[in-house]
């Protein structure tokens, strides 16, 4: 499972059976009342994700800035209350990719903010699974 966090949405990813191709699969919201873990642990329980592959937003320059401290952490997190392993990932220009895509597709404003997330999640985890073949 591939997951692009955020502080108000999380987009989520799965892949195929044989790990070999990305679906982006939906968009959560954060709540503070953490139900935004048990919709995650929900998809662990409902696909049987033996991983999860968080994306860590790397600067430019390779140096971790202060949001990836704080998804470092949130990853600690989640990997604790789902009991999978958790991985980070370099997402660096994911996002980007994302409304890139969503832009040439012609998907327009509100639409494209509720779905970039997932896309990136996408994104996140087929690069993920890409490296793995190397």
């Amino acid at each position: 499972m591939g997951v692009d966090y955020g502080t108000r949405r999380i987009g989520v990813a799965i892949s195929d059976p044989s790990g070999t191709m990305a679906h982006p699969l939906e968009t959560i919201p954060v709540r503070g009342d953490g139900s935004h873990l048990k919709q995650l642990g929900k998809v662990v329980r409902d696909y049987g994700i033996v991983k999860v592959v968080v994306g860590l937003p790397v600067n430019m320059d390779g140096s971790l800035g202060e949001s990836a401290l704080k998804v470092k952490e949130w990853a600690q997190t989640l990997e604790r209350f789902l009991g999978v392993p958790v991985e980070l990932w370099d997402e660096r220009l994911t996002t980007s990719e994302a409304h890139d895509l969503l832009i040439r597709l012609k998907v327009k404003g509100k639409k494209r903010r509720h779905i970039v997330d997932k896309i990136a999640a996408g994104i996140i985890l087929q690069d993920y699974l890409e490296a793995q073949c190397r």
